[in-house]
């Protein structure tokens, strides 16, 4: 019996890990740049916590969650999104007394068991970052950036950053009602899925990608057209920030969300790079999920993104995804003599910081020249008797083709300055 991945993840191979190391990397920068500190969560949770904290009438807790039952009974559920788990374990720990605001990013696996398609897998993964405690547009403001550097920093540069408002719940209630008035005479027309969205969740109708939805909605009244005082405000303040802080935008008012604790912020960052399935970046403002939770009403914004869908971009965009991890060294032995010392040796490189192979398969040294321009090393040395018993070893720069004879006690300084010369050429290039 051969075993296979399940249906809807994939392995991660040592030819493509060094990829995701790089754009890992690169995020924690880039947050680390903002203040941003990383939080870690449990890979499950309680059940109950992703269905307020998602929405029992989303397809997400409806359809497509891990749920199961430990021995205990309890129902638990792997997780499919990051805030409700981040904000669980900002009440769980009071995480906001100890701080007005509180900013932390993650970098994570999510499951989700919806059929699998172009950049949707069942375990997928997501970065994103979460501020807590600040109704200012310019918190917004600063996670819509924070969410477009990491793009712009991985060299992706096709992307359009669109934002709307969605009210609050002083306002969206009369246009709810002034949205299924609209909607009525057309609700039979409508695709299934946004049928069952009109009692409940008329808002996200606006936010289908039918191509008929759209088209029969293209008259429908847009919430950015009815905000209270308050939300004009805040919405007209975070344009003038952005604009302050030289992010490209566009407002778009069919970008929704469908739950009553999101409010004012909502904005998406998308790529027509990717087809259909064009969003890189969902986010918005949330400040009524805490209270949900069962904390007190809290402002909060956000945002989260796909990293597969971020390796497409770059792959488009022919952007820089890293080097994959070479040794800087190999050491060849030409007899047992060799292979003992090697062994040795080897060790001795690693502890001062240099990346080494040896050969442990007893082949002989022909095969270990091989094995050594397989790996695309900087350095071979060469070990015998011969080198032994003279003190002096030889070393061959893989890259020049150039041989030097060095003594084995300088051996490793040799090395040293050879790969300082190497990153100053490498600096240079770049």
């Amino acid at each position: 019996m051969r075993f296979k991945s399940i249906k809807g993840t994939k392995d991660i191979l040592p030819e493509e890990s060094y990829r995701w190391q790089f754009v890992e990397q690169t995020i924690r920068t880039v947050m680390h740049t903002f203040n941003y500190r990383e939080i870690r969560t449990p890979i499950f949770e309680e059940t109950a916590l992703f269905a307020r904290g998602i929405g029992e009438l989303t397809d997400i807790v409806g359809k497509e969650m891990y749920t199961f039952q430990d021995r205990g009974g309890s129902s638990l559920t792997l997780k499919p999104e990051m805030t409700a788990a981040v904000m669980r374990s900002y009440l769980q720990y009071n995480l906001g007394e100890q701080q007005p605001l509180v900013k932390v990013y993650y970098i994570a696996p999510m499951f989700r068991q919806e059929r699998p398609q172009a950049g949707r897998l069942r375990q997928f993964h997501q970065f994103g970052a979460e501020a807590i405690g600040g109704k200012q547009p310019a918190v917004d403001a600063e996670i819509i950036a924070l969410s477009a550097e990491v793009y712009r920093t991985l060299g992706v540069r096709n992307f359009d950053v669109k934002i709307n408002s969605v009210g609050c719940e002083n306002c969206r209630p009369a246009y709810k009602e002034k949205l299924q008035k609209h909607l009525k005479n057309i609700v039979g027309k409508l695709s299934e899925e946004s049928q069952k969205r009109f009692e409940q969740n008329p808002l996200r109708i606006l936010d289908s990608k039918n191509e008929n939805d759209q088209v029969l909605t293209q008259d429908a009244p847009l919430m950015k057209d009815h905000l209270c005082q308050e939300c004009s405000s805040h919405f007209a303040e975070l344009q003038k920030v952005l604009a302050s802080l030289e992010i490209k935008f566009s407002v778009d008012g069919r970008i929704v969300r469908g739950l009553d604790y999101y409010t004012k912020t909502a904005y998406e960052i998308i790529s027509k790079d990717l087809g259909s399935q064009d969003a890189l970046v969902g986010g918005g403002r949330y400040d009524l999920l805490l209270k949900e939770l069962g904390g007190k009403q809290t402002p909060s914004v956000g945002f989260a993104a796909g990293i597969e869908r971020l390796l497409v971009a770059m792959e488009k965009n022919k952007a820089y995804c890293g080097n994959e991890h070479n040794p800087t060294v190999f050491i060849a032995s030409a007899d047992e003599t060799g292979r003992s010392w090697s062994l040795a040796k080897a060790m001795e490189f690693r502890r001062r910081g240099i990346s080494c192979d040896v050969d442990t398969l007893n082949r002989s040294l022909k095969s270990q020249m091989r094995e050594a321009d397989r790996q695309r090393v900087k350095y071979v040395i060469i070990i015998g008797q011969n080198e032994l018993s003279s003190e002096q070893v030889s070393v061959k720069d893989m890259t020049t083709g150039e041989q030097t004879t060095i003594m084995i006690d300088e051996l490793i300084t040799y090395i040293e300055r050879g790969v300082g010369k190497h990153e100053q050429r490498k600096t240079g290039q770049n």
